[in-house]
């Protein structure tokens, strides 16, 4: 199976990604790549890398579920660090379905206009009823699973939708946090079968 692999002792290892909300930005809640790589390896981690600077992390373990490795990974970046960042984990199947499930014509969009909000639970569309979506186009959003699909064509920066979106109470009880396309892919990549080399 993808993203599963199997290790000297029989037991099976799944390959997963750990998503961190807000970090590197404007100078707060530093984390260098090279410090959360060591992080990781000493919870017993291993083929631990990292993509990028705005906390992407992928990692292969063969013990607990992804949110069990959230907060393990969320302590372990308290007690080292000395601040709380919020980290969704996710494994292969479901980076992989979120990609092969969108709702947008990914292949014919910038990567700067088409971005993915993961969701640390289910969301359902009350949640997000009162906005008027005809409002903001050519702006759209979509749900899917544990996820929100926003076309920009502006990028996100000029997003009034994504401003919208962003703000608490639509929010409220939830772990959020968003990465380009590009992004949305090279995650598949990294945790599967599918990166160069493997």
């Amino acid at each position: 199976m993808t993203g599963v692999r199997m290790t000297t002792g029989e037991q099976a290892t799944k390959t997963y990604a750990a998503l961190l909300r807000g970090i590197n930005v404007g100078g707060n809640k530093k984390v260098p790549m090279a410090e959360l790589r060591t992080l990781l390896e000493g919870l017993g981690y291993g083929s631990v890398r990292t993509y990028l600077q705005s906390g992407n992390a992928v990692f292969a373990t063969g013990h607990g579920d992804e949110e069990s490795l959230a907060g393990e990974i969320t302590k372990a970046i308290a007690q080292h660090f000395g601040f709380t960042v919020d980290v969704i984990v996710r494994d292969h199947a479901h980076l992989r379905a979120i990609r092969d499930d969108c709702p947008f014509p990914a292949a014919e969009l910038e990567a700067k206009q088409l971005h993915v909000t993961y969701f640390s639970t289910p969301v359902d569309k009350a949640r997000f009823a009162d906005i008027d979506q005809g409002a903001h186009l050519p702006e759209e959003f979509r749900l899917g699973d544990r996820a929100l699909y926003l076309y920009a064509p502006d990028g996100l920066g000029r997003s009034k939708l994504a401003e919208q979106l962003a703000k608490p109470r639509y929010l409220k009880g939830l772990i959020a946090t968003t990465r380009n396309w590009n992004t949305v892919v090279k995650l598949v990549e990294l945790t599967g079968d599918e990166a160069p080399g493997k």
